[in-house]
């Protein structure tokens, strides 16, 4: 640690020190997600450019930005509502140089997790994708040759009282600081640099250290900004149907990991109903059976000893089950909250989300905001370290993750493609699967949807194989879609084929059949029973459709920064979205929506909101058709 901080009001001026301290070889690191130093990063970014004596290496992961749109109509939805979201947050140049491909040769960007997708088709980014789990993130940014760190914090006081809290990104950092201070004093220089920012929620526990911890610290007025916000995705009955199923797998008393997305919104909301509706919930449970779900598993009855969190990231999930006392498990004490009296109710490593998350941590009274413990990643992904209390603290665990596809046999992919390119990362899904298998009482839960939907063309996610696996076959355990959930731990390969058939999507069950049968792995008799022969989406609507429209399962069940009339739109866009593979089918449905009656006042102002009320030329005239024609899609009486 260093006596006294040196604190800097322009951004340059702190590059300038750092550069100083450590030469022209910079090795940055920055944290995932929300919690870059982004003025610091930039202005390094800009000196580096500028001065190819100056050698940037930075390794990260997840940088936020403006998301690509891949078509006119996503770009006018998009942008405004990305301008909304983000404010003034600062464009990283190193991501947007990434994407120009015009990164100078002085500068390499290494990252470990991707924005879903984002990055397919950079070839840059694909190239320098450096694969490893989240909890070997330091031991790989230390053997790396990291020697300048750079951390958005919050701040509480000023002077010599100055505390800041490593707020959103405690992560690494935590388990960073300490190595490099170790270098430090054996002659290596290095340089942790802070930058604050006021909108970021102030965190207690782990999260909170002292300002003596950073070499220089920027706080100036010139480099506030936004946090970058993440808006929330509309809720599919797909999405609702493998909650419904997944909710039925948590134990009373037990431990809970969630991610972000439609998926942790719509599991959160099924809990809130077996919590709050206990007969609405075993009612559409009772719905969507067979769920081939053995019944020693099944949990129907509402939470009494309620859940304690334990998730990589903090999702406002997890905020909202804690303020419907769903989750309210209180776990022993950590040395980390031995002054407090009290051990925390969730542990989490990192957070980005909506406004509203960030609003809500902002607010949140002190005493409530103890519960919630930020801590390092190694606390929260990993079983050794601490193994006694962990053990202790995660009873009957949950660890619920996503994936994009499943083997028959029971290896999921989540993180790339058969051609090597990646979509995301691994992130800390292995190290929460490994747990599963390690702790007493504990299971790994893998959601997916059963089918995807490509240039029109449908695809089923329970494949045979697959050229690139993320989590191999022998740790399978449960896997859920919407169709059911297939209890996978310690059953033959054969008894693993039949019950992943059963949740298979009914078009594509013949030929993964078919393929049991020629690889010898099924015998030839065997005959799907008909219990699982009726898996198509129509069995979700008669399901689960009443549900839908009469708020009982909303599109976004945690609320949205979504205008109603973005909202609106939303069904015209995914209409749309289904035939933007076929120009024929586009220009029919441009001409269907011209043919129709004249536009409503309210479809004026969807019209508006796109910027397409006073079309200028054929294209935006063809684009405003078809957005008319996919509004009134679902609605027939308002075609005529």
């Amino acid at each position: 640690m260093t006596e006294t901080p040196i604190w800097h009001t322009d951004a340059q001026a702190c590059t300038d020190a750092i550069i100083s301290k450590v030469g022209n070889h910079i090795v940055l690191g920055l944290p995932l997600g929300l919690g870059k130093a982004n003025s610091i990063a930039n202005a390094l970014y800009k000196r580096a450019e500028q001065d190819s004596r100056i050698q940037l290496q930075i390794f990260t992961a997840l940088t936020l930005g403006r998301p690509d749109s891949k078509s006119e109509l996503e770009r006018r939805f998009v942008g405004p509502l990305f301008e909304r979201m983000a404010g003034n947050y600062p464009e990283l140049k190193y991501n947007q140089s990434i994407k120009a491909d015009r990164l100078p040769s002085n500068i390499t960007v290494h990252e470990f997790y991707f924005p879903a997708g984002r990055m397919l088709n950079v070839p840059v980014a694909q190239q320098s994708y450096t694969s490893t789990n989240y909890t070997h993130a330091v031991r790989d940014l230390l053997d790396s040759g990291v020697n300048v760190i750079a951390q958005l914090v919050a701040q509480r006081g000023s002077g010599q009282d100055a505390r800041l809290s490593l707020s959103c990104n405690p992560d690494l950092t935590l388990d960073l600081i300490p190595e490099m201070r170790r270098r430090s004093l054996a002659g290596q220089p290095i340089a942790l640099a802070a930058q604050v920012n006021e909108q970021l929620p102030f965190m207690l526990g782990p999260a909170e250290i002292g300002a003596d911890q950073f070499d220089f610290i920027l706080n100036s007025p010139d480099c506030q900004f936004d946090l970058f916000a993440v808006p929330k995705r509309p809720v599919s009955p797909a999405d609702y149907a493998a909650a419904l199923h997944t909710a039925t797998l948590i134990e009373d008393g037990g431990t809970l990991q969630i991610g972000i997305g439609g998926f942790g919104d719509a599991l959160t909301h099924a809990l809130k109903l077996r919590q709050q509706d206990n007969k609405t919930f075993r009612t559409l449970i009772k719905s969507l059976e067979p769920s081939g779900l053995s019944e020693p598993l099944q949990q129907l009855d509402p939470f009494e000893d309620g859940l304690y969190g334990n998730s990589e990231m903090l999702v406002e999930g997890l905020l909202e089950l804690k303020r419907c006392g769903i989750l309210k498990r209180r776990v022993s004490d950590t040395p980390e909250f031995s002054a407090s009296g009290h051990g925390p109710i969730i542990h989490a490593a990192f957070f980005l989300g909506s406004k509203a998350l960030y609003e809500q941590l902002r607010t949140m009274p002190e005493e409530e905001l103890a519960d919630i413990a930020m801590t390092s990643v190694s606390y929260v992904n990993q079983l050794y370290g601490s193994e006694e209390l962990k053990r202790t603290q995660r009873q009957k665990a949950r660890f619920i993750n996503n994936a994009l596809m499943v083997t028959a046999l029971g290896a999921v992919i989540s993180d790339g493609l058969a051609d090597g390119r990646v979509v995301s990362g691994v992130g800390g899904q292995y190290n929460f699967i490994a747990q599963a298998h390690e702790l007493d009482g504990a299971r790994s839960i893998i959601a997916l949807d059963a089918t995807r939907t490509t240039m029109g063309k449908t695809s089923s996610n329970i494949i045979w194989n697959y050229g690139h696996v993320t989590i191999p076959r022998h740790l399978r355990d449960i896997i859920v879609t919407e169709y059911g959930i297939a209890d996978l731990r310690g059953k033959s390969d054969r008894d693993t084929i039949l019950t992943m058939l059963n949740i298979t999507d009914s078009r594509f069950q013949p030929e993964l059949l078919a393929m049991a049968k020629r690889t010898g792995k099924i015998e030839k008799s065997y005959e799907i029973p008909d219990a699982y022969r009726a898996n198509h989406p129509r069995k979700l609507k008669s399901a689960l459709g009443a549900t839908l429209k009469d708020g009982t399962l909303p599109l976004f069940p945690l609320g949205t920064d979504m205008t109603p009339t973005e909202v609106a739109i939303i069904p015209a866009l995914q209409n749309l979205k289904a035939i933007a593979h076929s120009k024929p089918q586009l220009l029919v449905a441009a001409a269907r929506g011209a043919m129709g009656k004249a536009p409503s006042h309210t479809e004026l102002e969807y019209l508006k909101r796109l910027n397409l009320h006073q079309p200028q030329g054929l294209s935006e005239r063809l684009l405003g058709w078809s957005v008319l024609w996919g509004l009134r899609a679902n609605n027939p009486g308002a075609r005529e």
